[in-house]
């Protein structure tokens, strides 16, 4: 058995080491850098398990950044390429994805093309037309950045869209490579695996949106948030989970799913996926607005990274609250080691985290470390549990 896994980003990468373990896998992306990086067994994110794994573990891992060569003998191809929401077609750009299937059924006549990049409902099912082929089904990943490999090794669920024997060989490949026993496995249709992904992701911003909202309102009225959330989530029904107020749900993931999702609802009637998608730009609203009438000359974002143990601010929440402050005229400095640059959407950045704190009125946090203790007394910050 041959595996080819084209795209090297958290996804891609945690599946390869994973599955690189019991087989041979050669792993595939355009960007040389990071292809070098794991061939030298070098891990290009900040993942624990991955950077772990690839160091120390014996695994067969090949890596390229030539397609055909990596998919001439592989049984099975995994596609994790990004699909990044397009707001002006409002859906996802799938072009990546697209891009490589077509490439793979005309490279490889026999291999089963597995998307594990998240896609619209339906997509299997129309790209199976437009291909005129039956090899291509959508598994969906359930990984969180920064620990994907972790969630691989100990997997909460496993979905394949498609109810069929090879379906089931993939299933067997990835228990085989986690370390858990009794892993829940499920086989659908493709649209139903699809909507399995949306609706999960869109259910996790739903509840980050109504703790927030929550803390909203009991900022509005000198309430303590964190007796309120603690005496609610005694409830065994409701739980003390994911229920740490934050600037708003953000990442690679939340935003541009629950979009998707409310996309996908065009022909069907809807009150609720709108109004999370609607709350996210709300709590932004309100917090800017509370940030601004404390009348800082300068504000300073400590990092753009949406938690802790992460490289990754695409969509960050901050960012959000930082333009919002930005537009008022208040003058905004940067701190985020994982910038080269020396300037972030018009704003400086400081490299240096004393200079930082020496020179901000208000230092703005989405999640708090250690590093703030000496300066609690001007951090704006809504994490009350220390918790991601």
């Amino acid at each position: 058995m041959n595996v080819a896994v084209v795209g090297l980003g958290y996804v891609g990468l945690s599946n390869a080491v994973l599955l690189a373990q019991r087989v041979p896998v050669t792993a595939v992306d355009v960007n040389p850098e990071r292809v070098k990086q794991v061939s030298e067994r070098q891990c290009p994110i900040v993942d624990t398990e991955l950077e772990d794994y690839l160091k120390h573990r014996a695994l067969n891992l090949t890596a390229t950044t030539h397609l055909a060569s990596a998919v001439n003998d592989a049984d099975f191809v995994v596609v994790a390429t990004p699909t990044d929401y397009d707001p002006q077609n409002n859906f996802f750009d799938t072009s990546s994805v697209d891009k490589v299937v077509r490439e793979v059924l005309l490279l490889n006549e026999r291999a089963v093309v597995i998307i594990k990049s998240t896609i619209p409902v339906g997509y299997v099912r129309e790209l199976r037309g437009n291909l005129n082929s039956d090899r291509i089904i959508f598994s969906p990943e359930f990984l969180r950045e920064g620990r994907a490999l972790y969630d691989n090794l100990h997997p909460s669920r496993i979905v394949v869209g498609e109810r069929s024997h090879r379906a089931r060989v993939f299933a067997d490949m990835l228990l085989d490579g986690a370390l858990d026993d009794d892993v829940p496995v499920l086989f659908t249709d493709p649209d139903e695996a699809e909507a399995i992904k949306l609706f999960a992701n869109t259910y996790l911003a739903m509840r980050v949106a109504f703790f927030n909202e929550l803390d909203s309102y009991a900022m509005a009225h000198g309430m303590d948030t964190r007796q309120i959330i603690e005496g609610v989530g005694l409830d065994p029904r409701i739980g003390n989970h994911y229920n740490n107020p934050s600037f708003g749900y953000g990442g690679y993931c939340l935003p541009k799913d629950t979009k998707q999702l409310l996309a996908n609802y065009v022909s069907v009637p809807q009150n609720l996926i709108g109004a999370i998608v609607q709350a996210n730009r709300t709590r932004k609203d309100f917090l800017a607005e509370q940030i601004v009438s404390m009348e800082p000359k300068v504000v300073g974002i400590y990092r753009l990274v949406m938690k802790a143990n992460s490289d990754n601010f695409r969509q960050s929440s901050i960012q959000g609250i930082m333009k919002r402050i930005k537009a008022k005229g208040i003058e905004i400095v940067v701190y985020e080691p994982e910038l080269e640059e020396e300037v972030f959407f018009g704003s400086r950045v400081v490299n240096d985290f004393a200079g930082f704190k020496s020179e901000v009125d208000v230092i703005i946090a989405n999640r708090v470390t250690d590093e703030l203790s000496d300066v609690v007394d001007r951090v704006f910050t809504r994490d009350l549990f220390g918790a991601d």
